[in-house]
């Protein structure tokens, strides 16, 4: 069932009347971890001109998230023809372009993409001609390469993917091979909680910097891609990209980030349906709202790591270099992020509530203390890794345990809009199981409504 049946269709007449050459069907396609689904799918040939002439055979499988997700696409060689594993093209045929990778609805379109195809194929030539040794000796490569654009199941390759049951395999996928992405990454491998990371690279060209380190020092259990099918089944996938454009406003900067995210997550939902997304990208609340809507996942399975990073530095501080044990206990920084972030505790601890009838003035000079030190901390992107890891730890072992992390506030403290905040939560396998509930504290309250009042204004300028 396609959920964008008239726009799939819509696009697809326009495709037969640009190429008719196209033709089009219904087929099984199977992912790389075995699982089947029921998809569109044409095949044809492009026009490519690299001195000579060329009708390049392609196979196009349009995903049942089209127009949001982008399609799979394969060379289709004939029996006299090899593949040139380039820049874009890989052993088995898989086609890789940067349209794909920034595939965004309704910018995007597959004759746009064919368009590129041509263009990408004109600068290098995916297939050249076999002698009839050379295609003798590659039959079985052929027939393997012809098994996958149909839609075959390799079963040793089925094998080896599917060596772990789905309720003991810990895979988590990290979205974004950035600075923070790559730390995430190496936090969470010496964190030991995942039997595998996928690094999802959807930068444009081979891998650079540290994803070639990567590759390099090969990490055990880290595999680096850029084909979303690799985050199949992942139970925790992090997504850590920021859009990189021109933007000239900060509501511009975040439209940019939505841009972005509307090419990752119907794609990410496809592959991992039961997984939790954890958003570190920024701003975390409001991308954390947005990964909510484009993923139709519930709302407990959408998180963001919000205040986890500061409130852990913050008991830290009240406990170890303050020596204020009883209030590092149940301290949480809470709310929106920057500036506009506060201390509170959880009204559980009877201490603390003893503590703050008593000496309430005294309480929030040791906070304001404390917030000062935290002040000159910043968040590098291996702190973030660290929390990340932290909190993917967490929910993998099912650990519930409370983390301040971003999650929806509505009909919370007098909250009535779709806004997610940073707030006390367990967490565990499937994301936040319960809230923890603040002290009453006016001054946080307020706080928190007028956070929310902001985040809603800039959400309902976006367009999503």
């Amino acid at each position: 069932q396609y959920k964008f049946r008239d726009l799939t269709i819509e696009e697809l007449k326009n495709v037969n009347k640009t190429y008719p050459n196209f033709v089009f069907s219904m087929n099984t396609y199977t992912f790389k971890d075995g699982s089947q689904k029921d998809l569109l799918n044409f095949s044809g040939t492009v026009p490519v001109k690299y001195g000579n002439s060329y009708n390049i055979p392609v196979c196009l499988w349009i995903m049942d998230s089209h127009p949001f997700a982008p399609p799979i696409c394969f060379l289709k060689p004939t029996a006299n023809m090899g593949i040139s594993v380039g820049k874009h093209v890989d052993a088995r045929g898989r086609i890789y372009l940067p349209y794909l990778q920034s595939w965004s609805h309704p910018q995007s379109t597959v004759i746009g993409l064919i368009k590129e195809m041509i263009a990408k194929f004109e600068e290098e030539l995916p297939l050249y001609s076999l002698s009839s040794s050379d295609a003798d000796r590659q039959s079985e490569l052929l027939s393997y390469i012809a098994k996958i654009t149909e839609g075959e199941t390799d079963t040793k390759a089925k094998g080896k993917i599917g060596g772990h049951k789905d309720g003991c395999f810990n895979k988590i996928t990290v979205i974004g091979a950035g600075d923070l992405g790559m730390a995430c990454v190496l936090a969470i491998t010496a964190k030991g909680a995942a039997d595998k990371v996928v690094l999802l690279d959807l930068s444009e060209g081979a891998a650079k910097g540290g994803t070639m380190d990567l590759e390099i020092f090969s990490l055990p259990n880290v595999e680096i891609s850029k084909d979303f099918s690799t985050s199949a089944n992942s139970k925790v996938v992090v997504l850590t990209v920021n859009s990189l454009g021109n933007a000239q406003t900060y509501l511009d900067v975040i439209q940019s980030n939505v841009e972005l995210f509307r090419g990752i997550i119907p794609a990410i939902s496809h592959y991992s349906q039961n997984s939790v997304l954890l958003v570190a990208s920024h701003p975390v609340e409001i991308m954390t709202y947005v990964s909510w809507k484009l993923s139709a996942f519930p709302k407990s399975r959408v998180v963001g790591v919000g205040g986890n990073l500061d409130t852990k530095r913050f008991q830290y501080i009240l406990t170890n270099l303050l020596k204020a044990e009883v209030l590092g206990k149940d301290a949480w920084i809470v709310g929106e992020q920057g500036e506009e972030k506060v201390p509170s505790w959880t009204s559980c601890n009877s201490g603390a509530r003893q503590i703050e009838m008593a000496a309430r003035n005294s309480r929030e000079k040791v906070a304001n203390r404390a917030l000062e030190v935290l002040k000159g901390k910043g968040q590098r992107s291996w702190s973030v890794g660290l929390s990340v890891a932290d909190l993917t730890d967490s929910i993998l072992k099912d650990k519930r345990k409370v983390h301040c992390v971003s999650t929806l506030a509505k009909e919370c403290y007098n909250i009535n809009s779709e806004v997610f905040l940073s707030l006390p939560c367990i967490l565990g396998a499937h994301g936040v199981i319960e809230m923890m509930k603040l002290e009453e504290d006016p001054v946080v309250i307020e706080k928190l409504q007028s956070s929310a009042a902001s985040i809603h204004d800039l959400q309902q300028q976006l367009k999503l």
